[in-house]
């Protein structure tokens, strides 16, 4: 078998990746700095630098209009899906702290997106299931808490439309999914990963993007 690993991604190839992928705006890059400073023991659930050009490009790829994203945090990843998405759109984002989110409102202001963004702070499992039953969301970013990600995947497939996307983030998990003797969020993930793969529904490419990226789309 051919391996397809044997670049290896020093900081110094990273940093020719980021200098070859679209820039963050004042916006984007203003935020991820503050995550930093303000929330240094989390700001590793934030979204990885390249992962933002990344959504905006799956957005207008997919020409979506109704997006759902599941784990909002300070906002980086739902603002540059926002930014990509035409005026009319609208995203739904779903986290349960107020205090993460104040970050990402203030950050979907100064970009002038907060008409495209419903923030819903409660449980993800109770937003999606209030949702209407049909097809009808054309994206969605699964970056939340792993142990739940089955039951989310299970409340978007029906509600997705056809050629609708789903992205889910560290589906690597540090490597961790290599460990079948792991347990708690990286058990979590390792079950998510064998659902997915599984689901005759969907077609889904796992990518070594970050910390792991998995793109399913509904056949």
């Amino acid at each position: 078998m051919t391996k397809g690993n044997s670049t290896k991604i020093t900081d110094e190839l990273y940093q020719y990746v980021l200098a070859h992928n679209p820039p963050l705006d004042e916006v984007q890059r203003g935020l991820v700095a503050t995550t930093y400073e303000v929330f240094p023991a989390s700001a590793g659930m934030q979204s990885a630098e390249e992962q933002g050009p990344l959504l905006a490009f799956l957005v207008r790829l997919t020409g979506a209009r109704h997006i759902v994203e599941i784990g909002t945090f300070t906002g980086f990843s739902s603002l540059s899906m926002a930014q990509a998405l035409p005026a009319d759109g609208r995203l739904i984002a779903c986290d349960v702290s107020e205090e993460w989110t104040a970050y990402a409102r203030e950050a979907w202001a100064k970009a002038g997106v907060a008409d495209r963004i419903e923030l819903r702070i409660a449980p993800a499992l109770q937003t999606l299931r209030a949702m209407p039953a049909e097809p009808h969301i054309d994206m969605a970013y699964v970056d939340a808490d792993k142990e739940s990600q089955i039951s989310y995947w299970e409340e978007l497939v029906p509600r997705l439309r056809p050629g609708g996307l789903i992205v889910t983030d560290n589906t690597l998990y540090h490597g961790s999914v290599l460990d079948e003797s792991t347990t708690g969020s990286a058990a979590g993930v390792r079950a998510y990963n064998e659902h997915v793969v599984a689901d005759a529904r969907m077609e889904s490419v796992m990518l070594g993007i970050s910390d792991g990226l998995t793109l399913s789309r509904k056949r």
